[in-house]
């Protein structure tokens, strides 16, 4: 899970690394009464609260005079879009004077199984193109896992970006402070691009970390997002979510519900190969149960891009005779508004047919067939 510029240097800042003084305005707040409660004077940046790249060059990140100027920029941007993305937030900082920048990174190098480290001297601008023109403006460094990222060798990468002194302490506090947050916080990515050096201090201009999921799902870090704010799930992702479902929305016509994430995958190929387009990846994983069989029929029934369903179960600890039940309670209750085309074997498949038939569904036992007829029914060749 991505998280806001706000979120992300609030847990920096409780590590002791510095960032501007600034408050976060919500919609419907008066932007001028958060700027004086806060104490903010002078000339300030507002930014967009959006998790979109490029926000600046699309207008998200904007200069004030005055904290009046602030305010009007604030109102304005508020309920605006950002790449499509509507901005229910934004974050007045104040505007720190300097005349350097850089850039730093922690992430997980999964091919070489430990961390990366990455530091360029040109920081504000998109790394990627650095790494492209000119790559020998990028250290790299890799963080062995089982010692961490140790002061010394913090200090040893800020000699090489050019810092000395106190702004070399203060660099190594701060880079080792954006390593400890990467840790505890069970984070795919903590960057910084840029930073800048004032009065001998590293301060943190920008803020950007990436949560891994699964640490949200077993309670190790605490998410207060609402996804639906984040611009970063379309609406029936949200939904899905919401229900406990693994939904990917797609731009096909072929709805699709597996049993595991590789037999979706596989389900969507074979779509593809008979010359139609998947609607969506919803995977409802091992052992579901016929709730949870019945959430996702049920969802595909009202989503409408999906103009044909194909449910392609293989029950290994997912038994058929549950599925079966889902599929029947499902239609049941919503109706056969769409139709469904299912592909059943495996554990209790006779049990699984035996429930169908008596509702008078067929099932298919050859993938390619049924996939074939998903196709046709939705509107394809």
């Amino acid at each position: 899970m991505k998280l806001f510029e706000y979120e992300a240097k609030q847990i920096l800042r409780s590590y002791g690394a510095a960032t501007p003084r600034g408050v976060v305005v919500a919609q419907g707040e008066d932007p001028l009464t958060k700027i004086r409660e806060a104490g903010l004077t002078g000339k300030l940046v507002v930014k967009a609260q959006v998790l979109v790249a490029g926000r600046g060059k699309a207008g998200g990140v904007k200069l004030a005079n005055t904290p009046e100027e602030a305010a009007e920029i604030a109102t304005e941007m508020l309920g605006s879009k950002i790449k499509g993305v509507t901005v229910r937030k934004v974050l007045i900082e104040e505007a720190v004077e300097h005349d350097r920048e850089w850039f730093a990174s922690i992430t997980v190098d999964r091919a070489a199984r430990d961390f990366v480290l990455l530091l360029s001297t040109e920081g504000g601008v998109d790394i990627e193109e650095v790494a492209r023109e000119n790559p020998e403006a990028i250290i790299k460094y890799h963080i062995p896992p089982e010692r961490g990222l140790l002061p010394y060798k913090a200090r040893e990468l800020g000699k090489e970006v050019g810092l000395r002194g106190r702004a070399l302490n203060s660099f190594a506090s701060t880079l080792v402070a954006m390593y400890r947050a990467f840790i505890d916080h069970y984070a795919d990515l903590v960057e910084s691009n840029p930073f800048t050096v004032v009065n001998d201090r590293v301060v943190l201009l920008d803020a950007r970390m990436i949560i891994d999921d699964s640490a949200i799902r077993l309670g190790l870090v605490k998410a207060e997002q609402d996804p639906a704010e984040t611009g970063e799930l379309s609406e029936w992702e949200v939904r899905a979510r919401r229900l406990g479902l693994n939904f990917v929305e797609l731009d096909g016509y072929v709805g699709i519900i597996g049993n595991g994430a590789g037999l979706t995958m596989a389900t969507m190929d074979l779509v593809k190969h008979f010359g139609g387009e998947p609607a969506n990846f919803l995977d409802i994983g091992g052992g579901a149960s016929a709730e949870v069989m019945k959430k996702a029929l049920n969802l595909l029934m009202e989503y409408p891009k999906a103009k044909s369903i194909f449910i392609n179960i293989f029950g290994g600890i997912t038994r058929c005779d549950e599925v079966a039940k889902g599929i029947v309670q499902a239609l049941k209750e919503v109706g056969a508004r769409k139709p469904v085309v299912i592909r059943l074997v495996g554990t209790n498949e006779e049990e699984g047919r035996a429930i169908l038939e008596e509702a008078g569904i067929k099932a298919f036992t050859d993938p390619a067939e049924a996939a074939k007829e998903a196709v046709r029914l939705g509107g394809g060749e």
